[in-house]
């Protein structure tokens, strides 16, 4: 019962984010310079007044930006995101199709970034100051001060221009039809170098965090009271440094893990993955003003939602930690 109120508060908590998220990004978008009208218009091949008034009359655009942000919020607590002019589709349905695409790269690269850079982490804390603490630390810090996008380019270069051993765009093989295994093995080996890329760099910033909180327990009274005992180093580091090190790096990976979604846009990008990061790079170019704010919703939502694990999953890793009021 304890739990389920602690949901239900962070639960009511979240839908006022959300919609002064929602009210926030709805206002800067339709601040943005521009007109949407005229770049519908463009793309039909036809820019006289009485067809772009037509368009604006259609999607509503020729009214108050209140009264357009009232008809968006009652139609959005429908299920209805609006309707893209540009693909020629609901919003809901783009982000449905493109969305499995984002949580596989985003969940793929949020994991390989968290179990790599807790164990390096430990590797370093473990010889701090000597050899390995050194390669470690030195390397996280190249990785995070070195661009995505860069990365991102340099992977292809290596690994699929020069080695071959990746294909460089997409996210299966176009034309090969496959099912089964060989289309899960296909989209597996697509994914190595986008979930790669992108998650490098948070590898690096739950590495330095890890070090930083291990460091910090190993001279506390219960890990001197450990090794008293003569317990294995390997036992004291697991079960009595790790776990009271952990919770810092849980609280930077679940603000991060909803975060990662931002992060895709420039990892969908540049290597033509299919996600709705791709998708907001594509609406942000064609003024697609539906769009984006549906990928936005999105994205919030999905922070809100990891901040209220993480909250969770505080209480399993250290039961002292009550609800957070």
């Amino acid at each position: 019962m304890k739990v389920l109120s602690v949901i239900a508060l962070r639960a009511a908590k979240a839908v006022g984010v959300i919609l002064a998220i929602v009210a926030l990004n709805f206002v800067l978008i339709r601040l943005a310079p521009g007109d949407p009208a005229q770049v519908m218009a463009g793309q039909a091949g036809v820019a006289d007044e009485t067809f772009m008034r037509q368009l604006r009359e259609q999607f509503g655009l020729d009214e108050p930006i209140w009264r357009q942000f009232l008809i968006y919020a009652a139609n959005m607590l429908q299920g209805d995101l609006g309707y893209s002019y540009r693909q020629g589709a609901p919003v809901a349905a783009l982000i449905a199709e493109r969305l499995p695409a984002t949580l596989l790269l985003t969940g793929t690269a949020f994991l390989f970034a968290l179990v790599s850079g807790v164990v390096l982490g430990c590797v370093a804390a473990a010889r701090a100051g000597k050899l390995p603490d050194l390669v470690v630390s030195v390397v996280a810090l190249l990785f995070y001060a070195t661009p995505l996008f860069w990365v991102g380019m340099m992977s292809i270069l290596l690994f699929s221009v020069w080695l071959g051993w990746f294909p460089p765009f997409g996210m299966v093989t176009v034309g090969a039809n496959l099912t089964g295994w060989a289309y899960v093995v296909d989209v597996a080996h697509h994914l190595v170098l986008p979930a790669f890329t992108l998650g490098l760099f948070y590898m690096t910033v739950y590495t330095r965090m890890t070090r930083a909180s291990m460091l910090e327990v190993r001279d506390m009274d219960f890990v001197r009271t450990a090794r008293a005992k003569g317990l294995a180093p390997g036992v004291i580091l697991r079960r009595h440094m790790l776990r009271n090190a952990i919770l810092p790096v849980v609280t930077l990976a679940g603000i991060q893990a909803g975060q990662l979604v931002g992060g895709a846009v420039l990892t969908e990008t540049v290597f033509g993955w299919p996600g709705i990061g791709r998708l907001a790079f594509d609406a942000l170019v064609q003024r697609d003003y539906q769009v984006l704010m549906g990928v936005f919703l999105i994205s919030s939502v999905m922070v809100v939602i990891f901040n209220i694990l993480t909250d969770l999953l505080y209480r399993v890793i250290d039961p002292r930690i009550g609800a957070v009021s």
